[in-house]
């Protein structure tokens, strides 16, 4: 890969070789763009930019060591004005959410087109946010529901685990009434009624995962 001046230079992180190859090969084949660095897991991908100072770095969500989030917090706590783009395939509200509040300027999910990627590149080494229509519709549907407590979520995560009304009050050191009363406000905040679809809309959301 020869790397021509003026070109936007990039990091790509994904602890997938063949994703990494990929996407490398759509970006060099670009003219203006050059892939300088390439990074297994998050841990790499900070040393990675700060070695390189790319002028965009592309990170996948879920990596070893560090999560994508976890990259740009840390990459922003050094160099504030990094632009850094969530490339996933995941796209729960949650994931999101917490993307862009660390300060991700783009997120796409893997199935976007070679033509989409390369235009939120650009755009994000312009100074401009890209956020897909898809994603921006699951950001929009998040922000407008009504927010769950942290004990809720507590309470909710505990309820994926499989634990009884009475386990999760022993856990968290509250009465099983009081674990009722939280299940019947998530019930109601999450639309729902059961704890089957509480779980499933949470995992769809974001909100748990089940290892």
């Amino acid at each position: 890969m020869i790397e021509f001046a003026g070109s936007i230079r990039i990091l790509l992180a994904d602890d997938h070789a063949i994703v990494r190859n990929g996407v490398a090969q759509i970006l060099n084949e670009e003219r203006g763009m050059s892939v300088v660095a390439q990074a297994a897991d998050g841990a790499e991908a900070v040393e990675l930019f700060a070695l390189h100072r790319p002028d965009v770095a592309l990170l996948d969500l879920r990596m070893p060591k560090l999560e994508g989030v976890q990259v740009v917090e840390q990459i922003r706590a050094r160099f504030p004005d990094a632009a850094t783009i969530m490339l996933t395939t995941y796209d729960t509200d949650n994931d999101i959410e917490r993307a862009l509040r660390a300060g991700a300027k783009a997120f796409l999910v893997k199935d976007v087109s070679p033509e989409e990627l390369v235009a939120c590149v650009r755009a994000v080494h312009a100074g401009r946010s890209w956020v897909s229509p898809r994603v921006a519709a699951k950001l929009v549907a998040h922000v407008t529901n009504v927010r769950i407590t942290r004990r809720e979520l507590a309470v909710l995560r505990l309820l994926a685990a499989g634990n009884s009304n009475k386990e999760i009050g022993d856990a968290l050191g509250i009465t099983d009434g009081t674990v009722k009363i939280h299940v019947t406000h998530l019930f109601a905040k999450l639309d729902v009624t059961s704890r089957t679809e509480a779980i499933n809309v949470a995992l769809r959301r974001g909100l748990v995962r089940i290892d």
